[in-house]
């Protein structure tokens, strides 16, 4: 498979501390790759390096085969990039915008036009072409952002935390764009804390924790790394301590939660956890309404990986 992005042993230090700690990693030719990591993790100081906006002190990154560097515009030109922060001119329309962002690239006029039309269809933004930035709501402004961003087609896209702070439509049809855009031929890398849109979105995902990566893969092999396998539910009313604490004396139980008629049992990686108990049950005579079971979520699997202490 063709990489897109490769960086071998990047290393970036603010004073003391080792922003980036000798990190490698690529980024394959069509894939969505999803960046993660908790606030402080190097995930920002690795997309500047990569885009040339931070100098760093060791490694290498190529895109496209070749040299990253600042003045390697032949590259840059081929890439969007989307910040978290909207920037866009609040005295241009939502049609001149991307006309001048757009037009940094494309230089040609008709095709400039056609590229424009498609990234006002791309996002959602027909019927607001003539609107200023402050007529838009936060959803419309996020769309308009991306716009700006990807009108020139560019071949690699970074869309940092594209869908904070929009209402469902809006983050529907920014995912729904995305998706566009990969199956459009884009390689795209993904920055995000809504773990749901990792696994809607991403081909792959990378979790870096102190500059440095910690666990990648798909969402499913990620899952597979975690030391809780499954979740049990059970609606069970009245039910006598002895069972409870007979039930955490099950081979591959972690913790036995009861509260409110509900009976929450996590379990550590094992098979036939639901059979055992579900003969324990029986055997007993214990009547439930509800049993179901479910695999860890990848917020489960990201929090045991990076930790539950609050960061900076």
């Amino acid at each position: 498979m063709k990489n897109v992005i490769e960086i071998k042993n990047l290393k970036k230090e603010y004073k003391q501390l080792k922003a980036i700690d000798n990190l490698s990693f690529e980024v394959h030719e069509g894939e969505i790759l999803g960046l993660l990591g908790p606030n402080g993790s190097g995930k920002t100081t690795t997309i500047n390096c990569i885009l040339s906006l931070l100098n760093f002190k060791e490694g290498s990154i190529k895109i496209f085969d070749k040299e990253m560097k600042p003045n390697a515009y032949d590259i840059k030109r081929q890439i969007g990039v989307v910040f978290q922060d909207v920037a866009v001119f609040e005295e241009l329309t939502v049609y001149d915008n991307i006309d001048y962002f757009c037009g940094l690239y494309i230089k040609d006029k008709e095709t400039r036009k056609k590229y424009i039309e498609e990234a006002i269809e791309l996002v959602g933004l027909e019927d607001f072409k003539k609107f200023y930035p402050k007529q838009l709501s936060g959803g419309l402004l996020r769309r308009l952002n991306i716009a700006c961003g990807i009108a020139h087609k560019p071949k690699l896209i970074f869309l940092d935390e594209p869908t904070v702070a929009v209402d469902p439509q809006s983050r529907n049809n920014i995912l729904d764009g995305i998706k566009t855009l990969r199956e459009q031929g884009a390689t795209i890398v993904y920055t995000t804390h809504y773990m749901e849109e990792v696994e809607i979105l991403c081909d792959r995902i990378i979790i870096l924790d102190k500059g440095k990566v910690i666990a990648t893969g798909t969402a499913d092999e990620l899952k597979d790394l975690a030391n809780i396998e499954e979740k049990v539910t059970v609606e069970v009313m009245k039910l006598d301590n002895k069972y409870i604490e007979k039930i955490k004396q099950f081979e591959n139980v972690e913790k036995v939660e009861y509260s409110n008629g509900v009976l929450l049992i996590t379990y550590k990686k094992g098979k036939n956890n639901l059979i055992e108990l579900i003969d324990y049950l029986k055997e007993e005579s214990i009547k439930y309404n509800k049993i179901f079971s479910e695999r860890p979520t990848l917020n489960d699997v990201f929090l045991e990986l990076t930790g539950k202490e609050l960061r900076d």
